[in-house]
């Protein structure tokens, strides 16, 4: 690996843990900090440009903390016909939100932020991934969500685990992308902001 020597301190600007995990993929040190951000889309705003914000948001809320540091910064909008689908909270909302979607095809915008604090510079990108969703009946639908609860994800399901199964197909660039975290996207910054993956000396 390695972040080279004149590089920046790396912080993750999210409280999930799939981000925490999909990082540590990419073996560089990091820390955690947590933005405290109104995460509500404005009047009239796309979903793409709801998640850059957001993102966006996240890492310079964090930045202003720590200043010098390469902050990462993520944020995820599932839309259907264009409508935002935000993460359901509850078990009757999921339920709602997956009988909407069933048998239909959901974009999912996972954008992404590093932020540089060394000159206040930010790479942005918007990583689309579309989903069919399977024709399920209500009862499997509903028995999923007992046994998973994914409450805290949009589109209420966590493609890594269990969620996979109601899933018919995911097409992305970025496989990564759809779990919250897209790591092709993100090497591609960090080696713009000077950071090293293999040592090669």
């Amino acid at each position: 690996m390695n972040s080279t020597s004149n590089v920046p301190a790396l912080i993750l600007a999210s409280s999930s843990a799939y981000r925490r995990e999909l990082l540590s993929r990419l073996q560089i040190p990091f820390t955690v900090d947590v933005p405290d951000i109104d995460e509500s889309p404005l009047p009239g705003e796309t979903p793409a440009a709801t998640a850059l914000r957001l993102a966006r948001e996240k890492a310079a809320a964090v930045a202003a903390r720590h200043p010098g540091t390469l902050v990462i910064g993520s944020d995820q909008v599932a839309t259907l016909d264009a409508e935002q689908i935000g993460k359901p909270g509850n078990h009757a909302k999921a339920l709602a939100q997956l009988q909407k979607m069933r048998g239909r095809e959901v974009v999912f915008h996972t954008a992404l932020c590093l932020w540089d604090g060394r000159d206040g510079s930010a790479q942005v990108e918007d990583i689309q991934t579309v989903v069919q969703f399977r024709d399920l009946p209500d009862a499997e639908l509903d028995a999923y969500l007992r046994i998973e609860q994914p409450y805290d994800c949009a589109g209420s399901a966590k493609n890594e685990a269990l969620g996979i199964a109601i899933l018919e197909r995911i097409d992305s660039c970025d496989p990564t992308a759809l779990t919250g975290l897209p790591l092709i996207a993100l090497t591609g910054m960090l080696r713009a902001a000077g950071v090293s993956f293999f040592n090669t000396k």
